[in-house]
């Protein structure tokens, strides 16, 4: 037998080993997208439920519906700060006596919305929709992923479909951070429990370039790598994984004060939205308002009043099933900030949607059910309600979200 017959890859092609190995990534890729493949069809059929009512409104009522989606409120400063960057300085009060500045919101989604404005032959508002949208499936993808490995396939679709049909579930689509924020914490949370450290770092650190709120997030992931290094001391990837996590935060809150000429200029730009951190009594006196008169506070406020009471109940179901530190702690310091803050009321349940892991309750429930009909009414009744919620506050109510 000749040497070329007992070793074919010296006719020029690649050894069989060297071909497979360079096809595992390939072939897990597509593994996992057709493991999720349900999750991210279903998220896309319940959230198209809002998006089919917000068309048929416009049309009706010859509202311009996708301009306001990427304009309503501060979805107007992202588009700001992606088109003409950030200020020098805090600007003049205005007739109310406001000083509010753009300096507040953080630069990775506006980032992203120039880029894609630059490469796609779309408007400014159309390309804060496409970031926004792209990053609510790939939230959807993430919080699959995290669902499927702690309670299996079933939960994990129908953790991604409840998530889908939170009441303000629509505010992912909109042109606003939490899309994006979800699907950066969804994958640094599954990173953290595949303990692959510097990935969960580096996505964390581009969480915290997103929202002030990502400093929640990284020390979830701070907390669970010092977990796994104090059970491993020369674990240098976790270590080095939980200093990389908070440095996106640093660096813009660093950048703002340098901006400013001082050292605090971040939180004096907060001050001036009326945020700063009030150990949750501004909250607890809005929640007892719509508590004692919820018709005269409106639809808006009890929502929110809702939600806000549904997470902590959730939080402390989440705390007694035992989820991953890494979770709880995310929850935890996530609900801590946003029933902390004194700022906008009504905003809170936005704040709250890219806390995922407080729907893993409903999931396993909705996943376990014996009549896949009632999970399929509930659902579909889930969709219709934050459907019919979020037409009202996106086009009817003058509250700002």
């Amino acid at each position: 037998m000749s040497t070329l017959t007992q070793h074919p890859h010296l006719l020029g092609g690649p050894p069989r080993s060297a071909v497979s190995q360079a096809a595992r990534p390939i072939r897990r890729w597509l593994s996992a997208t057709r493991r999720a493949a349900p999750a991210l069809a279903g998220y896309a059929v319940v959230r198209g439920v809002s998006l089919a009512l917000f068309t048929v409104w416009g049309a009706w009522r010859d509202t311009p519906v996708w301009h306001r989606m990427a304009t309503l409120w501060d979805a107007a400063a992202y588009l700001r700060v992606a088109m003409a960057g950030y200020p020098t300085a805090m600007p003049a009060p205005d007739a109310h006596g406001h000083r509010y500045c753009d300096l507040a919101f953080f630069p990775l989604y506006p980032i992203a919305v120039r880029a894609a404005h630059a490469v796609l032959p779309v408007s400014p508002p159309a390309a804060a929709l496409l970031v926004a949208w792209a990053a609510a499936g790939a939230a959807a993808g993430g919080i699959f992923a995290v669902a499927e490995r702690l309670y299996g396939h079933r939960t994990g679709v129908a953790a991604a479909l409840v998530w889908a049909a939170l009441p303000h579930a629509f505010e992912a689509n909109l042109g606003y951070t939490e899309a994006l924020f979800a699907a950066l914490t969804a994958w640094t949370l599954y990173a953290a429990l595949t303990e692959r450290w510097l990935c969960a770092g580096a996505l964390s650190s581009a969480a915290c370039l997103t929202r002030p709120t990502g400093i929640a997030l990284a020390a979830a992931v701070a907390t669970a790598a010092l977990v796994r290094a104090r059970r491993a001391p020369w674990c240098w990837r976790a270590l080095l994984g939980a200093a990389v996590a908070p440095l996106g935060w640093f660096g813009f809150v660093g950048w703002v004060g340098h901006r400013l000429g001082r050292w605090d200029g971040y939180f004096v730009v907060q001050m001036a939205w009326n945020s700063h951190f009030d150990f949750g009594a501004s909250t607890a006196e809005q929640v007892l308002q719509v508590l004692r008169r919820p018709l005269a506070q409106g639809v808006d406020a009890v929502a929110v009043t809702v939600v806000l009471l549904a997470a902590v109940v959730l939080f402390g179901y989440c705390c007694a099933a035992r989820q991953p530190t890494v979770l709880v702690v995310f929850s935890g310091a996530m609900l801590t900030i946003t029933l902390g803050d004194a700022g906008a009321f009504l905003s809170r349940a936005r704040f709250l949607l890219p806390v995922f892991p407080l729907v893993f309750p409903l999931a396993v429930a909705l996943g376990r059910a014996r009549s896949r009909r009632t999970a399929g009414l509930t659902l579909g009744a889930a969709a219709l309600v934050s459907a019919a919620l979020g037409l009202y506050l996106t086009f009817i109510s003058t509250a700002s979200l």
